[in-house]
Formats: structure tokens, sequence, C-alpha cells
């Protein structure tokens, strides 16, 4: 079990390419405050804008009237006009650029004056992955302008320009593993150089989510820096073990075939793991539990790939299937893309915003359904409580939470900082 102490309770942060906003979750989680979070993505930016009105309406004792949103019961205007504009004009939705940048450090600063905050204590974020990924690297052939080029290997000098205007005690920079070897290397000395250009000293280890108590193998660089000559340090993280399986997650969520949709939990008691680690609490509300439409063909390849692997524990590999349920001329790569979660396990694959595009490499592990997984399984495995509610199609809210950093890694991340700063203190 995981209690959530809010350890950092007293001290502040500013949340840059925000996203969904997992990481931020984690540091209100662990108590801190949020003064601001900049996302160009207009879907992740109303997410944002929602979790703000519900973190509002639960502070005020009205968490009831967040769950008549959920239900339909709210408009979102209604909703919004619930709580004050100091409280959920946080979310900047804009692209950061040098054009941009100084009418964003305007409206932080405006808040900060109103809030009477004369300090950041964190900065935490990171610049969107795709351009340092592996993955992305491999899909490179296939794209207009080369993964060298990507204008998005820069945006870490954006970041480094809030580091030299707010100066905060420290800063997280969360990234893929990938980031160490793009372009070269240069890009990864390039990153170290500005941000021990603007006054930090930095250090960076490979974190895996499953440290953290999430179900799930994520690995990503931890990029942790703090103000030179403050003493701070690296943070010592401190791993927990849930003792439970995938299948823990799912429970307590309602079986569904292909095409089907439920708001409304089964009978089944869901899990200690769910329960302890605060991803369902007594009052929410089930949404976004609804399965995509699959074809015959689809549906006859999920029964092949769940069978293999629950009852020999292999996975399929496309060329092994019948002529007439091929579809890829690509027979050489990724012929893993049939892909099963695995319920027994402690941890599974990796999420991936991929999940926007179809679910194949996340089929849900029954024989009975026969599907792939739902948003709000795709949130659990992520470790998002279950009152999170992602704005916008399907397709957006997948890649909100493919993109996203684990709710309860992010928690872990921000207890380590709260000590090193109390320590400064």
């Amino acid at each position: 079990m995981i209690e959530k102490i809010p350890v950092g309770r007293g001290y502040n942060f500013i949340d840059l390419f925000a996203g969904a906003g997992g990481l931020s979750e984690g540091f209100i989680q662990a108590g801190f405050e949020p003064l601001a979070h900049v996302e160009m993505n207009q879907y992740a930016a109303r997410t944002l804008e929602t979790r703000t009105c519900y973190y509002y309406l639960k502070n005020s004792g009205k968490t009831d009237l967040y769950n008549d949103y959920l239900k339909g019961d709210l408009t979102r205007e209604e909703l919004l006009s619930m709580v004050p504009e100091e409280h959920r004009g946080n979310v900047i939705c804009e692209a950061m650029s040098d054009k941009s940048l100084p009418g964003i450090f305007e409206k932080i600063d405006n808040s900060l004056k109103s809030r009477a905050v004369n300090r950041v204590d964190v900065i935490i974020g990171g610049p969107p992955c795709q351009a340092y990924s592996l993955v992305g690297r491999a899909q490179s052939s296939h794209m207009y302008i080369p993964m060298s080029e990507d204008p998005r290997n820069e945006l870490y000098k954006l970041y480094a320009r809030f580091l030299k205007k707010y100066q905060p005690r420290m800063f997280v920079f969360e990234n893929v593993m990938g980031i160490e070897s793009a372009n070269g290397g240069k890009t990864w000395k390039n990153i170290q150089k500005y941000l021990k250009r603007v006054g930090y000293s930095i250090e960076f280890h490979e974190q895996n989510a499953s440290d953290f108590g999430v179900l799930q193998n994520r690995r990503r660089m931890i990029i942790v820096g703090w103000l030179k000559n403050s003493g701070l340090h690296y943070p010592a993280f401190e791993k927990t073990d849930p003792e439970a399986k995938v299948e823990d997650l799912f429970t307590d969520l309602p079986d569904l075939k292909p095409g089907e949709k439920s708001s409304v939990y089964s009978e089944k008691e869901p899990s200690a793991y769910v329960v302890n680690y605060g991803i369902r609490e007594k009052d929410d509300v089930l949404t976004l539990h609804a399965a995509r439409h699959n074809n015959e063909r689809d549906i006859e390849i999920y029964k092949k790939a769940i069978s293999l692997w629950l009852n020999d524990g292999k996975r399929l590999d496309y060329n092994d299937l019948p002529e007439e349920l091929k579809t890829h001329n690509n027979r050489h790569s990724f012929t893993d893309r049939f892909k099963v979660v695995e319920a027994g396990d402690k941890c599974c694959h990796t999420i991936l915003a991929h999940l926007s595009r179809d679910g194949h490499y996340f089929i849900f592990p029954d024989p009975d359904q026969h599907r792939s997984i739902t948003v709000r399984e795709a949130a659990r495995i992520q470790s998002f409580p279950d009152n999170y509610f992602f704005e916008g199609p399907r397709g957006a809210q997948f890649v909100q939470i493919g993109n996203a950093v684990p709710p309860l890694m992010a928690y872990g991340i921000a207890k380590g900082i709260a000590k090193e700063l109390k320590q400064e203190r």
C-alpha cells in the first residue's frame, strides 16, 4: 500500500510541455502547488483544465459536481463557471517558440504576482520525446523531414530559457532513453551544456516506472538539476513493490466485446492494488470504458494471439498467420505487431501513443472479449486515477495517455525532490 503523504506542501512548480498532466499529477499528489502548465495541444490543455476543476471542487467539498460533469449532467461551460478564473487560468495553451515565449512569460509573471509568489521552487517537464525516441528514428525514413532535422530536437533550449528566467531551486527533465544517442549523441551533449550554462548542476539516471509501483515496464531518462553551490543532489528515489499483477488492474471493470461500452463498474470488488494505490476511490464514476469496433479478420487474429499467449506463453508472429488474415506487405519488421497485455505478470509492456491508430499492440488478455484495451484500461496501466478525465476524441485520449509520465512514478519523483528541498532550507 502507498500512503500519499503531501511531503511537498509549501513548494510550487511550473510544468512545461505538460501534456495531459501525468508528471504534474504526481507532484500535486505529493503536495506541490501548480503555478502554470504550458501545453500546445488543445485536447491535452482541456484535460489539464478539467483536472484543475477537479482539484478545486474536491478541495471545496464539491466532488459531486465534478461527478455530475462526468455523468453528462453538467456541460463543460457549467463546470468551468464553478471555478474562479485564477484557479483555472494557469493552463497556457500555446506552442513554445522564440516568438511566443515573451507572452508566455508575461502570463506566468501575472499569475505569480496575483498569488504573491516570490519564487519558483521547481520546473518540471520534458520536450516531446518523438524526436529522440529509438522507435521514432527507426520510422524516420517514412517522414518528410529527417529525424536529424526535426525542430523538436532543440526544444530543450526553450526549457533552458525558463530556467534562466525563473531560477527554480531544482528542475526535473524527463525523456526517453534514446535521448542519449539522438543525432549521434550531439543533441545530448548540447542539452547538458545548455542546462549547466544557465546555472545548474545536473545528474541523470535511467528510472523504470515499475520501481515506483506502476504495473508497467517503462524506462525513462530522468535528469535532475539544482542551482550550483546549493548543496542539493540527485534524490535517492524510494522503490516500492505493490506485490500485484497486471490483471489486478481490471478486476472491477465490466467485460466488453468489440464496439461495446459501459459507464457502470462491474459487481466484482476492485483489487487491493487499485484501492491502495489510489486508482479507484469510493465515489468514482466510470468513464472512457468503450471498446473499439473490430472487423472479423482482426478478431480472428486477436483470438489466435490471446490463445497463444495464455496457453503457451508465446507471442504471435505475423508471418505465422494464414495468408487470408495477412494484409501488411511488411513481413520483416514489427512482426510482433499483435501483442497481448501480460495479465499474469508484474508488469506489462510500455503503453504507447500508437494506441491512437489501432489497438493491435495492446490486446486485452481474455479469450471471451477478443478486443483491444479501452482508454480507461490504458489509463489504469499508466496509474492514472479513475477520476482523471481525458478530453477530446478517443484517438487524442490515447495519445495523451501514451505520452504521459505515470502519476505514480511522478509522485515518487516528487517525494524525492521535496526531501532534497527540505534539506536546503
